[in-house]
């Protein structure tokens, strides 16, 4: 650029000064024209720029006679181009966007894949002889491999700022009675719907109306996707079958509690849920989608609350001992052999305790309960509200790191003696079970649990007698959604 800028200056000077009257010039005329080729250029340089630029100052021409007293010509100065401010833009806050119904939902789940095998023991057995079977997994039996013990899918979310729903259905239930008495699987149905009303802005105490969880027994609350062993004791599911029935609870949660608790939960323990440290509710009391039989309501309390033993330093730094019980009162008709349900109500009475210290690293966990409830009395030929009582031991250990990843070994001895309500006529169970298990969780969304367990039961079928023995190993894949 420079160099064509000086190609066309020299142009100009030869244009401007005759070769054959060059020396014949003043001073003064050569000052001029020197100052008319400097003007020139600042204009082809700013023509080069895009802008423009003054012109050149007029100066006489060379045949004009000059004063014979010199005097100093202008020196002309090329003006600064003017620079244009750009316009100022004016940031205007825009107006949050009004967020729509659907933002406010959250959906999750999981997946339970089992494989049972009795090794050994009383896999089949005469009629009138129990066999080796569980209320609590209908994998277990004579020709089972895998099954579908549960596959859940969870929709939560704010309604407003103090109303939430839940509402969570399960695609792996079976129908019963079916051609030729056999059973079909992958059936859905309702686990939970219900809403919670919060009536203070803290959130601490709610109300929740609809089916959910009744509040009896540490463990029946505490979530199958979050619980270490692969089923809940029979002695303490013995009060709420399928741990839900439709109604209506008060649950307040202090927050002394809710700080321990928040704490256990950062620090990746298996808690209970998101339920209170206090609650107080009303059923229909007929059992998880049951038809109500009479006007009477199961009424259920229940109280839980978890104390940091780290004022006892030492081996107690970090722990926290929960302790806790419920009681329970209600009527109930079970179903009959003859077909629909008992004309009678039967009283069903109960009462439980619970202690859970949290493995860091290592734990202990136990529930026991008594009372009386509905039970088939095979010398009465007829079902009466007779005592049961049952409940659970369990040690646990945490690994947070291995080279399998973390992991939790558990060994539980469970025991029941009592009536299961929500089977035909209410049969009596006699259960005598030891069960040793390690939780492996690969990755967060991955865990896989292998469990072996000594089995002494009778079958839940009041037509059976004695009871079975035998060997079980069990696994399980649960996925997280």
């Amino acid at each position: 650029m420079q160099r064509r800028l000086l190609s066309a200056s020299f142009g100009a000077v030869f244009a401007i000064l005759p070769v054959e009257g060059a020396q014949a010039q003043t001073v003064q005329e050569l000052q001029a024209q020197i100052d008319e080729l400097k003007a020139t250029i600042a204009e082809m340089k700013a023509a080069q720029k895009g802008k423009p630029s003054p012109g050149p100052t007029p100066t006489p021409p060379a045949s004009v006679a000059v004063a014979s007293t010199p005097t100093a010509a202008p020196t002309a100065v090329p003006a600064a181009p003017r620079v244009e401010q750009p316009p100022v833009a004016v940031a205007v806050a825009a107006k949050p966007a009004k967020p729509h119904w659907y933002d406010r939902i959250g959906v999750r789940g999981y997946t339970q894949l089992r494989f049972n095998e009795i090794i050994s023991g009383d896999r089949r057995a005469p009629d009138g002889v129990s066999r080796l079977r569980s209320v609590g997994d209908g994998g277990i039996g004579d020709d089972t491999n895998f099954t579908f013990r549960r596959i859940r899918l969870i929709l939560q979310g704010d309604l407003s700022d103090r109303v939430s729903f839940y509402f969570q259905p399960d695609f792996a239930n079976s129908v019963a009675n079916q051609s030729g008495g056999e059973r079909r699987e992958g059936f859905v149905q309702l686990r939970d719907a219900y809403v919670d009303t919060f009536l203070d802005r803290d959130k601490r105490f709610r109300l929740r109306f609809g089916q959910s969880k009744v509040p009896y027994g540490w463990e029946n609350m505490q979530s199958s996707s979050n619980r270490l062993t692969l089923d809940r004791s029979d002695g303490i599911n013995s009060a709420v079958p399928g741990e839900r029935d439709i109604g209506v609870i008060a649950y307040y949660t202090p927050p002394q509690v809710e700080r321990v608790w928040k704490r256990l939960e950062d620090d990746g323990q298996k808690l209970f849920g998101n339920y209170g440290a206090f609650g107080v509710g009303v059923f229909n009391g007929q059992g998880i989608n049951r038809t109500e039989t009479n006007d009477g309501v199961m009424t259920v309390a229940m109280a839980t609350w978890p104390f940091a033993l780290d004022g006892l330093g030492g081996a107690f730094d970090g722990q926290v001992l929960e302790l806790g019980g419920a009681v329970l009162r209600n009527g109930i008709q079970p179903e009959v052999r003859s077909g629909g349900t008992s004309d009678i109500v039967y009283r069903e009475e109960r009462g439980g305790i619970h202690a859970i210290l949290y493995p860091q690293p290592l734990g202990f966990q136990a529930e026991w309960n008594w009372g009386r409830g509905p039970e088939y009395d095979v010398s009465r030929q007829a079902i009466r509200s007779l005592p049961l009582n049952g409940g659970y031991v369990q040690t646990m250990a945490r690994v947070r790191r291995s080279p399998v990843g973390p992991f939790m070994p558990y060994a539980r001895w469970q025991y029941y003696r009592g009536g299961w309500k929500a089977l035909t006529n209410a049969p009596r169970l006699e259960t005598n079970e030891v069960e040793f298990g390690v939780e492996f969780q690969p990755v967060s969304a991955l865990e896989l649990t292998l469990a072996y367990a000594h089995m002494e039961r009778r079958e839940g079928d009041e037509r059976r007698m004695g009871r079975a023995e035998g060997d079980v190993i069990r696994t399980q894949l649960q996925w997280n959604y």
